[in-house]
């Protein structure tokens, strides 16, 4: 894997936990090796939601997770301007059903947790 982890933030909503990363990637296939790292550290998550940006290439996955979250890190990707950047929010369920609606601001919150901590601005 050549994706350099820039930064990670958790977050709890109603006992769910929240863990993000964002990365810097060399290229687009190594969402996969990032994606195999997070179910490999976070093996309790139901979910690993992601967003890509490589160029002009734009990639999201939702994992199954209902609200689209995949779609919510990608626009935050675009919002700060991050190429050659992957960020993943990958989700252990806390027992108490979110909601679309509540569940797509958790994973922003976390991703924009994440970005903050690698000292990105607007």
């Amino acid at each position: 894997m050549t994706a350099e982890p820039l930064s990670a933030a958790a977050t709890e909503v109603r006992r769910s936990r929240f863990y993000a990363h964002l990365y810097r990637v060399e290229g687009p296939e190594d969402i996969a090796a990032v994606l195999a790292g997070h179910r490999e550290a976070y093996r309790k998550a139901a979910h690993h939601c992601a967003a890509l940006r490589y160029g002009s290439m734009e990639e999201f996955k939702n994992d199954g997770e209902v609200g689209r979250p995949g779609r919510i890190l990608l626009d935050l990707l675009r919002r700060y301007a991050l190429e050659s950047h992957v960020l993943v929010v990958s989700r252990v369920f806390g027992g108490i059903l979110l909601g679309p609606g509540n569940v797509g601001r958790a994973f922003r919150d976390a991703g924009e947790a994440a970005i903050r901590e690698a000292g990105v601005t607007r």
